[in-house]
C-alpha cells in the first residue's frame, strides 16, 4: 500500500524535480493549458516521451523554485523564466528540436463545443445552408437575428452570419444554437507562448524562421553597417573591402591625371594609350565561347586571307566587293 505524501512532502518532491530539470535540459518551451483536459494532456506527453518531459504546477512554486536554484548554482539566467509564469502555464523541458516539439503539440489539438462563458478565441461564422431542423426551431434563430426560410419541412440559413466575435464571451443562445446545429468552433491545445535557450528567450515565431531567411536578415545588416560605415568614414569589417577598393579608385584616378605610377596602374595606363586594345579585350570572352565547327571556319578563313604573294593588292580588294 502506497504511503499518501504530505503537503510539505509533495512541495519538496516538485522542487527537486524542477531542479533536477533545469540542470538536465538547456531549452525550455512555456506553453498556455487553458482549456486542456487531462486526457488531452496525456496524449500529448505520449507524443513527446523520449527526448520533452512536460512539469505542470502553481506559478507560485515553480517561481520559488527557479529563484532559490538560480542563487544556488550561480546562473541568473533562470531568473527569466520567471516573469514569463503567468496565467495557466507549464514548461516543456526538451532535448529536440524547438520547432518539431511546437509541431509536434501542434497535432493534438482537440475541437471543443462554445460553452456559455467562454471567450471566444477566433470568430464564430455560421455558414448559410439546411440546418436540418424542424420549423418549431426558429426561434432560436429569430433571437440571434440570423435570416432564414422553411425549405422542405427544415430550416435553412439564408446568409454567413457572424455569431460570436472573438474576445466575446458565448451566451446561452449562441450555446445552444451551436449545438443543435453540431458546430464545435473552437480547438484547444497546449499552445506555445515563449521559448527559453541556454538563457535568451525569444517569442515562438522565431522558430519559423528558415535558413534562407537568417541570411537575408544578415546580409541586410552586413549591407546597414557597410553604408554607415562609408557615410561617417569609420572602418569596419564590413565596410573595409568598399574603401580598399574606394582608395584604389582615388589612387588611380591621381596615377592616370599624374606621371605618377604604379604596377597596377600600368595596364590602365596602357589601355588608354592604345583604345584598340580594348576591342580585344571584348572579343576574347566571345571568342572563348566558340564551338568546335567555328574553330575550322576561323582556320579556313585565316587561310583564305594567306593570299600567295603574286597576287595585287588591287585583286584583294576588288574581291571584297564581288
Amino acid at each position: 500500500m502506497a504511503i499518501k505524501q504530505t503537503k510539505a512532502q509533495k512541495k519538496t518532491h516538485y522542487d527537486q524535480k524542477l531542479r533536477r530539470l533545469l540542470d538536465d535540459y538547456s531549452q525550455i518551451l512555456i506553453v498556455a493549458a487553458d482549456n486542456v483536459g487531462s486526457n488531452q494532456l496525456q496524449n500529448i506527453r505520449k507524443g513527446l516521451r523520449g527526448d520533452s518531459i512536460i512539469l505542470m504546477g502553481k506559478n507560485t512554486m515553480m517561481k520559488r523554485s527557479i529563484r532559490l536554484h538560480a542563487e544556488k548554482t550561480g546562473n541568473n539566467a533562470f531568473n527569466n523564466l520567471v516573469p514569463l509564469l503567468v496565467g495557466n502555464v507549464g514548461l516543456i523541458f526538451t532535448k529536440g528540436d524547438l520547432k518539431e516539439v511546437r509541431e509536434e503539440i501542434a497535432k493534438y489539438k482537440v475541437g471543443a463545443p462554445a460553452r456559455v462563458g467562454l471567450v471566444a478565441p477566433i470568430d464564430v461564422v455560421v455558414p448559410p445552408g439546411n440546418t436540418g431542423l424542424d420549423p418549431s426551431q426558429t426561434s432560436f434563430f429569430q433571437v440571434l437575428n440570423i435570416p432564414t426560410k422553411i425549405n422542405k419541412g427544415t430550416v435553412e440559413i439564408i446568409t454567413p452570419v457572424e455569431l460570436i466575435k472573438k474576445g466575446e464571451k458565448v451566451g446561452s443562445s449562441e450555446s445552444a444554437l451551436l449545438s443543435k446545429l453540431g458546430i464545435r468552433p473552437f480547438s484547444y491545445g497546449l499552445i506555445v507562448l515563449s521559448a527559453y535557450d541556454n538563457g535568451s528567450v525569444f517569442s515562438p515565431e522565431v522558430l519559423d524562421l528558415t535558413e534562407d531567411d537568417l541570411v537575408a536578415k544578415f546580409a541586410a545588416g552586413v549591407t546597414m553597417i557597410a553604408s554607415l560605415s562609408l557615410s561617417i568614414s569609420f572602418p569596419t569589417i564590413a565596410a573595409a573591402p568598399h574603401m580598399f577598393l574606394n582608395a584604389y579608385k582615388n589612387v588611380l584616378s591621381v596615377s592616370v591625371a599624374t606621371e605618377y605610377s604604379f604596377p597596377q596602374a600600368e595596364k590602365v595606363k596602357e589601355y588608354l594609350k592604345d583604345p584598340s586594345k580594348f576591342a580585344a579585350a571584348a572579343a576574347a570572352p566571345v571568342a572563348a565561347f566558340d564551338s568546335g565547327a567555328a574553330a575550322p571556319a576561323a582556320a579556313a578563313k585565316v587561310e583564305e586571307k594567306e593570299e600567295p604573294a603574286e597576287d595585287s593588292d588591287d585583286d584583294f580588294v576588288a574581291g571584297l566587293f564581288d
